[in-house]
């Protein structure tokens, strides 16, 4: 055994054991003779516990060397402790040493908790294989335009995603689908392929009257047998249009009218009963549409428009993404080996998934996510699709419960070829096939809207658990909220949405996000002027903030003076920084709360806009490297949200993407050299009292820079701030100033024309003789006697020349 410098440790056991202290002291003396122990010699723990046999260095010179050997290590360790005691070292006169260090307890470090619709509960997020996550993300159906609904999953994933990713370090895999096989998607392309054909063919008048009243037919019985109240109103809506358009070509072709009026009734009706007449054509003559091509054609359009709407919304486009009809042959392997399993069965050329069969299981649950929801037909109806629930397919199934894996194609569908005979794929079993083929057996989060919960997701978790025979399909389901608007459902179906591109010709991507940040990821959102009227207020008081900050920062210093000395308000707010960024933190691993996360950061900004204020009220230039740094914090959460370009080192960037830091670096020395140049007229106009020069560079403030997207604000005593903000909010601001002060001109005029009407209604009373003074005041009087006296109900007054004014009773 050695000691801490190479020496060789001692052994004192045979030393100790000697039961005679005199003989034990010469022994242990002996022994020492041989060793180094002067000054620099490390001490071992055979030395310590031999030290704490001796009370006290033995009186025998001839034993010096244990004499000597004892007031070494008295002098590290201190007087012999008790057996069992700790002995620490401390100072002597010889030489210092290091004290006991303790580490210290420090803080439980806060972990991310995301809500797990499996469990209904916020759940520590834990991935399978370290810092990697596999996410599966329910793309959209393509067959129309992507509404504010989409808008809602994906920019709320979006920011989920971005959080994980550049705020929690996770390596994410993200994988998303695109559905274009579906019932939907085929009813769609056959109606508008047969109605374009209708219309290439241009009926006459008295054709399509007699063909919109054919179609009217079977769209009342069925708006008679709707129960849905605002499926009701929809189809009585599109009823009441189409007997509307239908009056006046009527009576165009009775009156019998030129051809160009009557073309002209012709084209609104056309557009009027389009979905009443696709609908009649479709089920008329969607068996006879045998081009494939119909049914590629029209979710390849919808597909890159929905790819365009993300990408203007600002929304990571995913790593990798799948299309059902590139993954046929995975879907006829996965549905094949799910019957080899015995989850599934072949019935008339369709295969179905045995609900009773997987649910009876002991390894297996069906109903993960909403078991309350099992046996909802309604629910599973709608999954099935609208061209898979004929009493003809119905019964087919096991169960009612039972949900198709593979479909047999019927005339006017698309079809591949499978062992089962031509079809195409289930819903459910598409997003299975697609994630288990890239994820494998289990993956860390799925996520979709909340709507998707049951039958889809349910179905999915069921199908893809059957074919890997596990029960770990999907460890977090994230479900992302409703979206309402104006308070009211959001329904593709019911024709109550708003798609993307008309919401971004209202507001920007940015405004959009910020809404979404404002509110939980997973509670209902409502899209409302007041929502948004919320989030353009955020983003302004932001805006100006960072403004701020890019002007102080303008000001020239040294590179010594731009580290200044703190006072107790720089310490207070850098305090309240940390605090901020604390609860931030906290925030956001509690569910990736988005909401109180804002909230914070409004708070943040506002203690600085208060110490901004504090030091210019006392003529003293703010702390530039602490506005700066929380500043750059708050761009650096906003650019994890997604709500800053990449591009922008400070704040919201001007120009839009990629022009900020050229526009901004490009022309702002310019600008404060005119904000100098202006500031120096303004003196001498003052001084030399020219108000015309004055006037000339309000208008330069006012009515020119505006337009250019130039802000200029004048401070009393102050330089003027210079500040680059986007033209059409300048121009709003500008509208909006003039509108205050109009509204406080007219009032001011309305007070003054009050003001003159009282003055002239006082003079005119001062001229009225006092004979006649009281005539008017019907209303207090009841009559007057012939020598003008005023009958009162309980004194009468008598007004004569020479009356002296005292009533008389």
């Amino acid at each position: 055994m050695a000691d801490s410098s190479g020496q060789q440790a001692p052994d004192y056991r045979s030393i100790l054991s000697i039961s005679d202290e005199a003989a034990r002291a010469q022994a242990l003396n002996e022994h020492l003779s041989t060793r180094s122990y002067v000054q620099g010699y490390s001490l071992s723990q055979a030395d310590v516990d031999a030290f704490r046999q001796l009370s006290a260095p033995p009186a025998d010179p001839q034993l010096f060397h244990v004499a000597r050997w004892f007031r070494h290590i008295e002098a590290l360790l201190g007087s012999p402790c008790g057996k069992g005691q700790p002995c620490r070292l401390q100072a002597s006169k010889g030489r210092r040493v290091q004290p006991q260090w303790s580490p210290p307890a420090g803080t439980q470090p806060c972990r991310l908790h995301l809500y797990n619709s499996l469990t209904r509960n916020k759940e520590v997020f834990i991935p399978q294989d370290g810092k990697k996550v596999t996410w599966y993300c329910c793309g959209p159906t393509v067959y129309d335009a992507s509404h504010m609904g989409h808008a809602r999953s994906y920019i709320s994933f979006d920011i989920l995603r971005r959080v994980l990713k550049d705020y929690f370090k996770f390596d994410v895999f993200y994988c998303m689908n695109i559905t274009d096989i579906d019932d939907k998607i085929i009813k769609r392309a056959r109606q508008n392929h047969l109605f374009e054909q209708y219309r290439e063919k241009r009926p006459e008048a008295a054709q399509l009257l007699e063909d919109v009243q054919a179609a009217l037919k079977p769209f009342s019985v069925k708006l008679n047998e709707t129960t849905d109240p605002d499926k009701k109103q929809m189809l009585e809506r599109i009823q009441h249009a189409v007997q509307l358009a239908t009056e006046p070509l009527e009576k165009a072709v009775q009156s019998r009218l030129t051809g160009e009026e009557v073309n002209s009734c012709v084209e609104v009706l056309l557009e009027e009963a389009k979905d009443l007449l696709s609908d009649w054509l479709d089920s008329t003559f969607g068996c006879d549409v045998t081009d494939n091509s119909i049914f590629s054609k029209l979710p390849k359009f919808w597909e890159g428009d929905f790819h365009r709407d993300m990408e203007a919304l600002n929304v990571l486009p995913p790593d990798v993404l799948t299309r059902v009809s590139e993954y046929v042959p995975e879907i006829v392997n996965f549905v094949q080996k799910i019957v080899d399993n015995g989850y599934g069965y072949v019935s008339n050329g369709s295969v179905y998934f045995d609900t009773a069969k997987f649910a009876s299981s002991e390894k297996h649950s069906y109903g993960k996510l909403v078991p309350e929801a099992v046996g909802d037909q309604k629910a599973l109806q709608e999954g099935e699709g609208d061209l898979s629930i004929s009493a003809d397919r119905l019964s087919e199934k096991r169960s009612p419960n039972d949900f198709a894996l593979w479909k047999a194609s019927k005339p006017g569908e698309p079809s591949w070829p499978c062992p089962w005979g031509k079809g195409r794929p289930g819903w459910h079993i598409e997003c299975s096939a697609m994630a288990g083929t890239l994820l494998g057996a289990s993956m860390d989060i799925h996520g979709g809207g909340f709507d998707l919960r049951f039958p889809h997701h349910d179905n999915e978790l069921a199908q893809s658990e059957a074919y890997f025979e596990n029960d770990c399909w999907v460890r977090y389901f994230l479900h992302t909220g409703h979206l309402t608007i104006a308070g009211c459902k959001m329904s593709k179906s019911l024709k109550n949405f708003i798609t993307i591109k008309d919401a971004l010709k209202k507001h920007s991507a940015r405004q959009l996000r910020l809404a979404f940040l404002m509110h939980s990821w997973k509670d209902t959102l409502d899209y409302s002027s007041n929502t948004m009227e919320s989030a353009l207020q955020y983003e302004k008081f932001l805006n100006e903030f960072f403004l701020n900050v890019k002007d102080i920062l303008r000001a020239p210093v040294d590179i010594t003076g731009q580290f200044e000395k703190w006072g107790e308000e720089e310490a207070e707010l850098n305090k309240n920084f940390y605090d901020k960024k604390t609860a931030i933190h906290k925030a956001l691993c509690d569910n990736v709360d988005t909401r109180t996360v804002m909230e914070e950061m409004r708070a943040s900004v506002s203690q600085c806009n208060l110490y901004m204020a504090a030091r210019k009220a006392v003529r003293k230039r703010p702390n530039q490297a602490l506005l700066e740094n929380i500043a750059l914090y708050l761009t650096h959460m906003l650019k994890i949200f997604g709500a800053v370009e990449e591009d922008s080192s400070l704040g919201f960037p001007v120009g839009g993407p990629g022009t900020s830091l050229s526009l901004e670096a490009t022309v702002m020395p310019y600008l404060q050299v005119l904000s100098e140049f202006r500031e120096g007229v303004r003196k001498i106009a003052r001084e030399q009292k020219v108000p015309e020069i004055l006037q000339l560079s309000d208008a330069l403030r006012d009515n020119i820079l505006p337009e250019l997207g130039v802000r200029f604000e004048d401070h009393e005593g102050l330089p003027t701030v210079v500040k680059l903000v986007d033209r059409n909010t300048l121009l709003k601001e500008r509208e909006e100033k003039r509108r205050v002060e109009e509204e406080k001109r007219k009032k001011k005029e309305e007070a003054a024309r009050r003001k003159q009407e009282q003055e002239a209604a006082k003079l005119a009373k001062m001229k009225i003789p006092p004979s006649e003074m009281f005539l008017s005041e019907t209303d207090k009087y009841s009559k007057f006697d012939e020598n003008v006296s005023m009958v009162c109900p309980h004194m009468t007054w008598r007004a004569k020349s020479s009356a002296k004014g005292k009533p008389r009773s």
